[in-house]
């Protein structure tokens, strides 16, 4: 029963699923998402397993992935980095990335040309077909074919894709590669609908799709490709390295801000497609996505492709691109955020609990059982809260003041009157008399308009990993 317990994904005794995400989380002391906004969705998604906390106090932090350049990097302008911006460029800071601004303009294009023929070469043999322009520009699309990743939404605008792609002045073309899971009907659909128009005869020239998808096709596509698209619906993108990977190497996103992405794009690094995440028609919402992709390709990054030899203005945005992007991407930086950010502080941790014969652990473990006995004479008797002074009565039972910490919640609400972006401030003790315990404070709104205040006591011991663990907490 303990066991299942642990792994209940409801609030309660009857809730029917045996969830592993509930177990890992309740199971382990610190727990991480993949990137700042997948860190968002999933202190939403999984803010029940500790009743009475904000979701934004739901103890996941994030820890943004990153890639190994190095695997991925193609050789050419590995040495490009290494003579302009720094010999170990993988793991660079910012400033020194800052120097692929003095890179010179005539050969860094040659370098992605030099890409851009090998990975035409490569679909040419592949293929055993005369396709590809070596000097169009190259839009590619490589990634395991689950539905929400949308790779038929260049699909659903098939004129303004046929313009592009048969222009004799501004050529497009595409390449597309991957797989979806052998269970995945509707992902091997998507497929199938991939390969059938580039199987049409007008546009089989230019628009490709690579099977038996494997890292070296991968490799070769983020070597060669100009752009990387990427077309989730968010916020469903956990990550995703792919674009990192084709940045890596000289080539701009463009993207919905899902992801990686939703904290690196900045306007200048590669383009942002508008997403309608809050449109609850599914099909409404990818018309309106693939829409403004298409807005975003004739009118922005097929112009600035083709503006001068070389393109100026395309040259600058990749600088930019590695100047932004280089120092965050790399596993290097990775490691760095997991050592500093959960390592570190879980071995300052460990060695602290476990010293003296675990007495630190033995303690907070007395210390849990007692509080949890002893909760539920916990409440709230008074509480004021006016021209910024606040003051709450909270009877303890047989508990001390040092037991608990009394906190004002408060902030801007909704038409609802729930708590946007909620403010936790501790009140600070006043007195204790026969059991009852007086805390007082100050506050200032965060904000002007309709404003909710609340208050509320929890558990509290200095040696807790995170505030909110014991789940005992009681508003008024």
């Amino acid at each position: 029963d303990e066991l299942m317990a642990l792994g209940r994904d409801g609030e309660t005794p009857e809730a029917p699923r045996f969830n592993m995400a509930a177990l890992g989380l309740r199971m382990s002391a610190r727990s991480n998402a993949v990137a700042s906004l997948h860190g968002d969705v999933s202190r939403r998604m999984f803010a029940n397993l500790w009743p009475g906390a904000l979701e934004q106090e739901t103890p996941i932090t994030s820890v943004t992935n990153g890639i190994h350049s190095k695997t991925w990097v193609s050789p050419r302008i590995d040495a490009l980095l290494s003579r302009s911006v720094n010999p170990i460029w993988d793991g660079a800071d910012a400033a020194v990335w800052s120097r692929v601004h003095h890179m010179d303009d005539r050969e860094l294009w040659e370098a992605r040309r030099h890409g851009r023929n090998a990975l035409v070469d490569f679909v040419r043999d592949r293929l055993q077909a005369d396709v590809l322009d070596p000097d169009a520009l190259t839009i590619g699309f490589a990634r395991r074919f689950a539905t929400y990743k949308r790779a038929t939404l260049l699909l659903s605008q098939p004129d303004r894709l046929r313009r592009m792609l048969l222009s004799q002045e501004r050529p497009v073309q595409f390449v597309f590669a991957g797989k979806a899971h052998p269970a995945d009907e509707p992902g091997k659909t998507m497929i199938q609908a991939i390969e059938q128009f580039a199987r049409e005869l007008d546009v089989a020239h230019r628009f490709v799709f690579v099977q038996d998808y494997d890292m070296h096709v991968a490799r070769m596509m983020y070597q060669g490709c100009d752009v990387w698209l990427n077309t989730p619906r968010r916020p469903l993108e956990a990550c995703g390295t792919s674009g990192m990977k084709a940045a890596m190497n000289g080539a701009l996103n463009c993207s919905i801000a899902d992801g990686w992405w939703a904290e690196c794009a900045d306007g200048l690094n590669g383009w942002v497609i508008t997403s309608a995440d809050e449109d609850p028609d599914p099909a409404r919402r990818d018309l309106r996505e693939g829409l403004n992709l298409f807005n975003i390709l004739e009118g922005d990054v097929v112009p600035t492709f083709y503006d001068g030899t070389p393109p100026s203005r395309w040259i600058a945005r990749m600088k930019h691109a590695w100047a932004t992007l280089g120092p965050f991407v790399t596993a290097s930086r990775m490691v760095k955020d997991y050592t500093t950010g959960l390592y570190e502080p879980a071995a300052t941790q460990s060695d602290r609990f476990t010293a003296n014969r675990a007495e630190v652990a033995s303690s907070v473990a007395n210390w849990k059982a007692n509080v949890a006995r002893q909760w539920e004479a916990v409440r709230i008797t008074a509480f004021e809260a006016e021209h910024g002074k606040a003051s709450a009565d909270v009877h303890l039972g047989v508990l001390g003041a040092d037991d608990v910490a009394c906190e004002l919640v408060h902030g801007p609400v909704d038409a609802n009157g729930s708590l946007l972006h909620a403010t936790v401030e501790r009140l600070g003790l006043v007195d204790v008399q026969e059991g009852t315990a007086r805390f007082a404070g100050t506050f200032g709104p965060t904000a002007a308009g309709s404003y909710g205040v609340s208050i509320r006591v929890r558990a509290h011991h200095e040696a807790l990993t995170n505030p909110v663990e014991t789940g005992l907490i009681t508003y008024r």
